[in-house]
């Protein structure tokens, strides 16, 4: 499954695309990636045709593309109004494990699980070169799918998460969502606070999504084994400075995946014009049993990385670097 720093890269690709354009027509090839949207595909297209885009906004691995009815009025524009449109729903992207966003001109031929195409009205980008007229949902495993959702008010009056315009509003289906290490609106004290409040183990903790949103088994494993922590350390009595290493080396981990392009283990995942990321090349334990920890190596030492189950997943860490904790919790 996609993880933040995918889904951060799909963000901003779709931004430099879509923004500001208006859906002059949706086609439905597989009913089956709208059936989250409850009143069917027929009501879906008649809300989309005509919308704008208004911007694209991310939270953890929550996406969607705030909408509005119609184009702001360019004489409003021009009397000086300082009244912001505010977007009234929004189009909902879920990636599942294999869905793609790409733009793609309408010339060429249909992918081979191709699901839903977006018409949009004709931009160009700051070149003056046409930009693609479509955006393609694609997704082999169909896991993934779009609707329609209500934009709500964020209860910090912060923005809704990663976007352009910045408005406090979020998608209804992702409100339960914590703010994720990239936010800025993400509170360190917060996060501390109701860490402590859990019984759990830490790597269980990262992976809630309503504690810290975005960090999935692939970067909570990096982030661990960049602060030099056991996937088991206790965090009722985990201490301030150590909670705050192991955000900072998330934070970190993330930054330098997205400017990789994220880890795309995948192929079916790529960026929205169909790149992969090569940060996968990067990773330092995870999917590394067997191999030298690269830390202890630099210090002349032969430790091999090892892999535990968990979760019904792995966990992977250096037994060096990472002790097992003496309370730990599993």
């Amino acid at each position: 499954m996609p993880e933040l720093p995918e889904v951060e890269v799909v963000r901003r690709g779709l931004a430099s695309w879509v923004r500001g354009r208006t859906i002059t027509g949706v086609e439905v090839v597989d009913p089956r990636s709208v059936r989250r949207h409850a009143p069917g595909p027929a009501d879906l297209v008649a809300n989309l045709e005509g919308a704008v885009v208004a911007d694209v906004v991310r939270r953890g691995k929550f996406l969607w593309l705030p909408l509005l009815e119609s184009a702001p009025s360019p004489a409003g524009a021009a009397s000086g109004a300082d009244d912001v449109v505010v977007p009234p729903f929004a189009l909902m992207a879920h990636l599942g494990m294999s869905g793609q966003l790409l733009m793609e001109d309408s010339v060429l031929p249909d992918e081979k699980h191709l699901k839903v195409r977006f018409t949009l009205s004709p931009a160009v980008d700051a070149s003056g070169v046409a930009m693609p007229d479509e955006l393609r949902f694609v997704d082999q495993r169909i896991f993934g799918g779009v609707f329609l959702t209500d934009l709500v008010p964020t209860p910090d009056g912060a923005p809704g998460g990663l976007s352009e315009t910045g408005l406090p509003l979020v998608a209804a289906e992702a409100a339960h969502i914590a703010r994720d290490p990239l936010d800025p609106a993400f509170s360190f004290d917060e996060f501390y606070r109701r860490l402590r409040l859990r019984k759990t183990g830490i790597k269980r903790a990262l992976l809630d999504q309503g504690l810290i949103s975005g960090v999935g088994n692939i970067y909570a494993d990096e982030s661990l084994w960049a602060a030099r922590m056991h996937f088991a350390r206790a965090t009722d009595t985990m201490r301030r400075a150590e909670a705050l290493r192991l955000v900072e080396a998330a934070r970190d981990v993330m930054t330098r995946a997205l400017a990789a392009g994220g880890t795309s283990f995948d192929s079916l995942y790529v960026n929205v014009n169909g790149a992969s990321g090569y940060f996968s090349r990067s990773l330092n334990a995870y999917g590394h049993e067997g191999l030298p920890c690269p830390r202890c190596e630099e210090l002349g030492l032969h430790t091999l990385i090892r892999r535990d189950s968990f979760m019904n997943r792995s966990s992977y860490s250096c037994p060096v670097c990472q002790p097992r904790p003496r309370n730990g919790r599993w």
